[in-house]
């Protein structure tokens, strides 16, 4: 199924119910007074996130959601019964904005997260609240509030560890499917992959990470251009880049573009996008190699990382043979389990912090 990574949905909570005015009739118990009761509260509409959901599609079919008035009070002070809450299921991974505001309410980045996104109206007072020793037999009640009503725009954005970006036909979709289960479509033309595709990275037993393609970019992709505008958010949640490059590219490179070009565009539309990615950990991943001769590799790869005066790690693969791509993982996997290494420790630094200032 396709991914859906945007959709915007109505959320209506319920009123509360109205007071009522009643007054106290029994045999025996003449001016019984009054004895009218609260309405219910209106209920709520929450949202909660669930890993058993993958896209937003449902609410393309769905948008309108409204949770249960609050039952009128009732004579012999009875209270109206509350309206239900309406529980509305998010794939994990939902950014919750309102549309009127642009503001962001929530993020829902656990499996169970719950946010209220429309509160139910308050109940109206009977009349019973308002006797006093002027005014014994009050006729007044006040009506349930209305509930909250507002318009959310819901954008998933991938949970993912490691994100693949580069330019189309960068064989990003190729190195997903050698290193894991996943099966994204392959082609030799341009934007081939339209929405993104997750892939289980299993090193050994227990230990593994998922990996996020998404489609290529090309230069314009923050102001709109090609399809990148549309995913490049899902980078922001990844801990580590895998930028992949055309080592080999056809008269040229891509639409004339050498491969440090490539990678120097797509650094500007990451900036333009969101500074942060630019200074997320970006690894060079220099694909088909396999179509220079061995002897031309070595040469070729040299001489694209001098060219961008490269400092970071990078690797010549080929994905379509399965070569080197083994090795990349292996690191990667090894440089996450140093990021936990370096979280616990912080961890146990502060604690011994705090034990020795108590």
């Amino acid at each position: 199924m396709k991914l859906v990574d945007e959709a915007e949905i109505q959320v209506i909570a319920g009123n509360g119910g109205n007071g009522c005015v009643g007054f106290r009739r029994e045999k025996f118990i003449p001016l019984g007074g009054p004895d009218g009761g609260d309405g219910g509260d209106g209920g709520s509409v929450w949202l909660e996130a669930s890993e058993n959901l993958n896209t937003l599609v449902d609410f393309r079919h769905q948008k309108n959601f409204r949770a249960q008035r609050g039952q009128d009070g009732m004579g012999r002070q009875m209270y109206g019964k509350g309206g239900e809450d309406t529980i509305i299921t998010v794939p994990v991974g939902t950014v919750v904005i309102n549309v009127d505001t642009d503001e962001v309410i929530g993020d829902m980045t656990r499996h169970g997260d719950r946010l209220l996104v429309a509160k139910g109206g308050k109940g109206g007072l009977g009349n019973m609240h308002f006797k006093s020793s002027v005014n014994r037999a009050p006729r007044k009640a006040l009506p349930g509030l209305p509930g909250e009503e507002r318009a959310l725009r819901l954008e998933l954005k991938l949970l993912a560890d490691v994100g693949l970006l580069g330019f189309p036909n960068a064989g990003k979709s190729t190195l997903i499917r050698a290193v894991s289960a996943a099966t994204p479509k392959v082609a030799d033309y341009p934007f081939t992959t339209l929405y993104p595709n997750l892939g289980v990275v299993s090193v050994e037993p227990h230990r593994s990470f998922v990996i996020a393609d998404i489609p290529g970019l090309i230069e314009g992709a923050a102001d709109g251009a090609g399809l990148g505008t549309q995913f490049l958010k899902h980078l922001q949640r990844t801990r580590l880049l895998l930028h992949l490059v055309d080592m080999a590219p056809m008269e040229g490179g891509v639409d004339g573009v050498s491969p440090a070009e490539q990678v120097r565009a797509i650094e500007r539309e990451l900036e333009k996008h969101d500074p942060e990615l630019l200074a997320k950990p970006r690894w060079l991943v220099l694909n088909k190699a396999d179509l220079l001769l061995e002897e031309e590799q070595d040469e070729a790869a040299r001489a694209i990382i001098d060219e961008l005066a490269w400092k970071d790690r990078w690797y010549k693969v080929s994905a379509i043979s399965r070569e080197g791509t083994w090795p990349v993982m292996k690191d990667v996997m090894a440089f996450f389990d140093r990021l936990v290494e370096e979280a616990a420790e912080a961890t146990a630094e502060a604690e011994a912090r705090d034990d020795s200032s108590a």
